[in-house]
């Protein structure tokens, strides 16, 4: 059988997860403290890419899991890592939004200290989160799909997921 299409288009997001948290945890290291300049290129970069990062790839990409894939698994008797990583994404959604309304602003107005203080709390949870759940993603969920998914299965996750059969329905 030849690998998932599915699975690899999920692999390479976690890939581009990982290189927005090498960007968002090198801006948080190099402003232990004091609250970065927005004019900055390296902290304009990562305030922008926030809503693309945040919220339209990893939100979307969370929902696809949660009512496509968990649901496949689920009927194959593997409801638990479902269960789990859907608590795991539950856990984030609230930082997601945080950092997202506090990035805007940021990038509009530059950061305080108080809205720094916020914003690189969250942003440390959230990394460390993410790391953690791309990690059993990767090491559980995709060989799991691997398994599991058929070609056609595959084939039309593939178009749902891009958009092709209408978006993703409940």
């Amino acid at each position: 059988m030849s690998p998932s299409r599915v699975c690899q288009i999920l692999h390479e997001e976690h890939l581009g997860t990982q290189r927005f948290v090498d960007r968002l945890q090198a801006m948080l290291g190099r402003h232990p403290r004091a609250h970065p300049d927005r004019g900055d290129p390296a902290v304009a970069g990562v305030l922008e890419d926030l809503p693309r990062a945040l919220g339209a790839e990893l939100a979307g990409h969370f929902d696809f899991e949660e009512e496509r894939l968990f649901p496949l698994l689920a009927a194959d008797g593997e409801a638990a890592i479902g269960a789990h990583l859907t608590e795991e994404h539950e856990a984030m959604r609230p930082l997601f939004g945080r950092l997202l309304d506090v990035g805007a602003m940021a990038l509009t107005a530059g950061f305080g200290d108080a809205t720094w203080s916020e914003f690189r709390l969250a942003a440390a949870e959230l990394c460390g989160q993410l790391l953690a759940h791309v990690q059993k993603e990767e090491m559980v969920l995709l060989p799991l799909l691997e398994e599991t998914l058929d070609p056609e299965s595959d084939a039309g996750l593939c178009d749902v997921y891009a958009g092709n059969a209408g978006g993703i329905p409940p």
